[in-house]
This record gives C-alpha cells, structure tokens and sequence, in this order.
C-alpha cells in the first residue's frame, strides 16, 4: 500500500513540477519569508546561530530576522539537533508574520573546493535538506563544478529540466520529516522543495561563498550556475588569502585587493542576475541598499524604515 501511495505521490508531483517551471502560483502562500520579501523588492536581514537543538529553535521562532543561518561549517555537524531545532521553530510558531518558521540556511562541513570531494559529500546536503531547512549556504565555492553538484543533489529527479543540469538525484523518502516541518502533504513538499530562483515556485534558496583568492579565480562561473540565488565575498576569510593575519586597527576591507575582490564578486551576481550579501550596519545600511545589497547581516531597523517596510 505504501509503495502504491508513494508512486502515486511522485506522479502527481512530476505533474505539478512540469508546470511551476512557467507560472508561479502567486495566491499561494509562501512557505520560505525571505524570498517572499525579496519577490517584493525588499531588502533582507538574518540573524546567526552556532548550532543548538529544542531550545534554541524555540527561542529563535519569534525572531524578527528574516531568516536565520544555522552553522556548521564550524559548529557540530549533529542532525539530531538540527532536527529538533526545527521542531522547537514549529512548536514556538507562528511567527509574527504568520510564516509557520522562520526560513533556516545551513551552512555546512563540507567546502566547494571540487566535484569530486561534493559528489562524495553529496549526503550531506540532502541529510540537512531532510531535516526541513529551506536552503543551504556552500563556503568556499573554489568550483563552479562543486556548485552544480551541490544544486543536483537538492532536486528531485523529476524537477524541471534546466539547462547546464543533471538530472536531480533526492530520493523518495526524504520528504516525510521536512514536509512536517513546513506543514505541507508529502507531495506538496516534493513539488515545492527546489531552489529559487530557478523554479519560480521553489522555496529552497541557495548561496555561495566567494571568499579565498581559488574562488575569486571562478567567481563569474559559480554565480552563472542555474539554481543558486545569492552570493557573498566573505571578507574575513578573503583576508587570510590576500592579507594574511588581520592588523590591528587596520580596516583590510578598505585596502585595494580587498575592495577589488568585493566589486568582483558584487559584478559577478549582478551579471547572474543573482542577490548579493554583505554586512551592514545601522550606520550605512542606506548606502548598502542603494548599491545593490540586498541580503544584510545588520542593519534592519534602519533598513526596514529605508525601503517602507512595515513589521508586524
């Protein structure tokens, strides 16, 4: 019976996916808050977490971010905790927008230095996307090839085709806990869980790193990698691969290498047609927003009265 059901599931899913490639429902309500806002034209700010389970989703479900970013880059790797923090999301919900969670970005253990090392890793992205996160964040995107690997392994076989992709490689099963985690059926998650903006419906939302000299090298052709939405240039690591150790009282990101390499990647999304990321400040988050940035690490009070956005 299962099996019957499952197959039946994944037709209807092939069926639905066919068409959101053309039209995006817009009476549908969003799932993911961050593109929601970012569909309106409106800047968008996050907050960050090292790691944490039940407690720490609870605390984070009534956060005013846009979304948060759950780290395990450097943090645990522990997908019993994450998956709890997404329970503790649900449980403290709604938030106050009506969202039932804040969107969650993981980052993860695993770097883009090479298709191999992500072909091997592959698993990783599709445990985490398996535990209900609406996207995931790649550091260290050296290789556009890494890049497309990690987008592949997000999808479903059935997803729509694009150009420049394989076949998406998730498997049946991976939506049971995710799909309770975003209060949909089964086969409302297999139809919705692909990156946007490559699927107009899709709710999963990707980035990447461009933040060592490697990177910087093929920082064009990993923004241009279809299924990927925003970038960032990681100014902290970008300093160890130009600079070396910080100085003190030096501002790294004002000095010529550093700057050239921040206009490169910002040039970079802006010919992809992607977002791009960096830190803001209530001091000049203004100036950020009318240059093009459109994902902020601070900043949101006074970027929210900026651009009109009004909170609930």
């Amino acid at each position: 019976m299962y099996r019957l059901f499952l197959i039946a599931a994944l037709a209807a899913a092939m069926i639905s996916s066919r068409s959101a490639a053309q039209t995006a429902t817009d009476a549908e309500p969003r799932i993911n808050r961050a593109i929601e806002l970012l569909m309106d034209g409106q800047p968008i700010y996050y907050t960050q977490t090292a790691g944490g389970g039940y407690d720490e989703g609870m605390r984070l479900s009534q956060t005013d971010a846009d979304y948060i970013t759950y780290d395990m880059e450097h943090g645990v790797f522990n997908m019993t905790e994450l998956r709890a923090f997404m329970q503790g999301l649900v449980d403290g919900g709604p938030t106050p927008t009506g969202h039932r969670t804040p969107p969650v970005i993981a980052t993860l253990p695993v770097t883009g230095l090479d298709e191999a090392s992500m072909r091997a890793n592959a698993w990783l992205v599709q445990q985490v996307l398996a535990a209900g996160v609406h996207g995931i964040l790649l550091c260290h995107a050296r290789d556009p090839e890494a890049v497309r690997v990690m987008i592949e392994a997000s999808r479903y076989p059935f997803a729509p085709e694009a150009a420049e992709l394989d076949q998406g490689f998730r498997g049946a099963g991976s939506q049971g806990f995710a799909a309770r985690i975003w209060g949909v059926s089964g086969t409302e998650y297999l139809r919705r869980a692909d990156p946007w903006p490559l699927n107009p419906d899709g709710e999963l939302f990707f980035g990447v790193k461009i933040e060592d000299s490697y990177a910087l090298e093929n920082a064009e052709a990993t923004a241009q990698v279809p299924g990927i939405g925003f970038a960032e240039w990681g100014p902290s690591d970008m300093q160890f691969w130009l600079r070396g150790l910080p100085e003190p009282g030096v501002n790294s990101q004002a000095e010529p290498e550093m700057a050239a390499a921040r206009e490169r990647v910002f040039n970079a999304t802006r010919d992809a047609d992607i977002y791009f990321l960096n830190s803001c400040n209530d001091d000049n988050v203004a100036e950020m927003i009318d240059e093009g940035v459109m994902i902020c690490t601070g900043g949101s009070r006074v970027g929210r009265e900026y651009t009109g956005r009004e909170m609930p």
